[in-house]
């Protein structure tokens, strides 16, 4: 790795992955490198034009990003990091524009399904785009008048709009988890970048598949609860190449670094069909909400 750290994220900026991307490296030589898509962040280190990349996992309210945990699976990278973003939404629209001329609003559907409830009481119809940011681009670059973003404040400043409205989220502790990702054998050099905060214990993160038999996901997840190893997170997800199959996401405490560790793991690969470590990494805390 050459003296940058070259860091993409899905979006423009002023969105809250490169939120995201600062709040977890130190700035120094760090190089922000948007992408329009998720799998263009993923395929920018593969090709490596980005050493790391910083894509969101979960949302406190809205729940896990489908199209990241299967990128993670699908991709030849490693999770070497966590941080947890606040969120607070804006209504942003044009200068001179007043809330009730709002007809249509643009944002990432993550944003949208966070603020339904503020939506439907405006009674205006919604529009996806592929970001938050994205979309107050789009309306000072279109001039588009009726219309309106949400976004974060910080992107309305950006591109010069107004913000008819704040904090406009349904979940009042709205925050989202995003994972830093590297390829394998680069992490060492990623989380030396990171910011000197407080982390928390050490996790791992991991995708599995069990045998389709009575009481296969009970021998698994067994096998690290003889162990006791704490399960933090179980999630299941639809195999894409396999209909009516399923995966499952699992955030563990620990480390395969420690021992007893290892071998729950070890027991875990000889009773699932499928194993995949996704990474091991401190647990990130929420700084913004231990600070306030």
């Amino acid at each position: 790795m050459n003296d940058r750290l070259r860091v993409a994220y899905q979006g423009e900026r002023g969105s809250y992955s490169e939120e995201a991307v600062h709040s977890f490296f130190r700035r120094g030589r760090l190089v922000t490198v948007p992408r329009p898509t998720f799998q263009s962040a993923f395929e920018a280190i593969e090709r490596e034009s980005a050493d790391a990349a910083v894509v969101p996992v979960e949302n406190s309210y809205a729940g896990s990003i489908n199209e990241t945990h299967d990128l993670l699976r699908e991709h030849r990278v490693h999770v070497c990091g966590e941080v947890i973003v606040a969120v607070s939404h804006c209504l942003a629209a044009l200068p001179g524009q007043r809330l009730e001329d709002i007809e249509v609003v643009h944002s990432h559907p993550q944003a949208l399904a966070q603020c339904r409830r503020f939506l439907d009481e405006l009674g205006v119809d919604v529009v996806p785009v592929q970001d938050t940011a994205g979309g107050a681009r789009m309306i000072r670059e279109e001039s588009l008048c009726g219309r309106a973003a949400i976004a974060s404040r910080r992107a309305a400043e950006l591109y010069g709009l107004d913000v008819l409205a704040t904090g406009i989220q349904t979940g009042r502790e709205n925050h989202t988890k995003f994972y830093v990702v590297t390829a394998p054998g680069r992490e060492r050099s990623v989380v030396a970048a990171r910011r000197d905060h407080e982390w928390g214990p050490l996790k791992t993160a991991l995708v599995m598949a069990t045998p389709d038999r009575p009481g296969a996901l009970y021998r698994c997840l067994g096998a690290l609860a003889e162990a006791g190893i704490n399960l933090t997170k179980l999630e299941s997800r639809p195999r894409r190449d396999r209909p009516w199959e399923y995966l499952f996401f699992v955030d563990c405490e620990g480390s395969p670094e420690q021992p007893e560790f290892a071998r729950a793991v070890r027991g875990l690969g000889r009773r699932a069909s499928y194993l995949k470590i996704l990474g091991s990494f401190p647990a990130a805390t929420d700084r913004k909400r231990d600070e306030g």
